[in-house]
C-alpha cells in the first residue's frame, strides 16, 4: 500500500516537533532552574554596580570625607579581606577591616585623619569589571590596576578584587571584598605557585 504524499509530509512535521521537544525542553529547564538560583540584575543594576567600583576609586586616592566615603561604600558590616600581601595570602585570606570605622582607617582616615595615606600619589583603576547575578546579591571582579605605586610614569597590575554586592535601602554596596593576586582567576595551568 502506497502512503499518500501528504502523510508522509505530516510525520515529518511530528517527527521534527519530537526532536525539537527533546532539544528545547531541557534547555528551558536549565534556562528556568538557573533564573530561580540567581535573580536577573536590570540594567540599572549593572550600572549602580559598577558605580561602586568607580566611587571606591576616588574614595581611596582621595581620603574623601576622612576615609569614610570608602567605608559608606560597604554595607555596615562589610570587610576587606587581604589575600594580596604575603600575610595575607599565606593565611588564605586575612580580614583587615569590618564595619565603618575600620574600613574608614582602611582607606587611611578615620582616627588616622588622612595623615599617612600609603599610597598618596597613587590612582586606582578598577578595569575589566564582571558582574554576575548570584542568590542575595551579586558577585563581580575587577583588575586592579595603579599609575603612580613606582614613580609618576608607573603603570602596574596590582592583582584585583573579588566582591559580593548586596541591595540594601540605600542602593547596591559592598558587602565583602577580597584583594587577591593577579594569577588568581586563571586556568590552572596559567597559574605559578604564589599567583603572581
Amino acid at each position: 500500500m502506497k502512503i499518500p504524499k501528504y502523510a508522509r509530509s505530516m510525520v515529518f512535521v511530528a517527527r521534527s516537533f519530537v526532536a525539537l521537544l527533546l532539544v528545547a525542553a531541557p534547555a528551558a529547564w536549565v534556562t528556568l532552574h538557573a533564573q530561580r538560583q540567581a535573580p536577573a540584575l536590570s540594567a540599572l543594576d549593572y550600572a549602580e554596580i559598577g558605580q561602586l567600583a568607580n566611587r571606591y576609586a576616588h574614595a581611596i586616592d582621595t581620603c574623601s570625607n576622612n576615609g569614610y566615603d570608602y567605608a559608606d561604600l560597604y554595607t555596615a558590616d562589610g570587610t576587606f579581606t587581604d589575600d594580596m600581601t604575603d600575610e595575607g595570602y599565606a593565611k588564605k585570606g586575612l580580614v583587615r577591616a569590618r564595619g565603618r570605622e575600620e574600613l574608614a582607617r582602611a582607606a587611611g582616615g578615620g582616627t588616622l585623619g588622612c595623615r599617612s595615606v600609603g599610597w598618596n600619589g597613587w590612582s586606582h583603576l578598577m578595569l575589566n569589571h564582571v558582574i554576575t547575578p548570584a542568590p542575595g546579591g551579586a558577585r563581580g571582579r575587577v583588575y586592579l590596576v595603579t599609575i603612580g605605586a613606582k614613580g609618576p610614569n608607573s603603570v602596574e597590575r596590582f592583582g584585583g578584587y573579588e566582591d559580593f554586592y548586596v541591595k540594601t535601602a540605600q542602593g547596591w554596596r559592598i558587602q565583602s571584598r577580597t584583594h587577591v593576586r593577579n594569577k588568581a582567576w586563571h586556568n590552572p595551568l596559567l597559574q605559578s605557585p604564589d599567583l603572581n
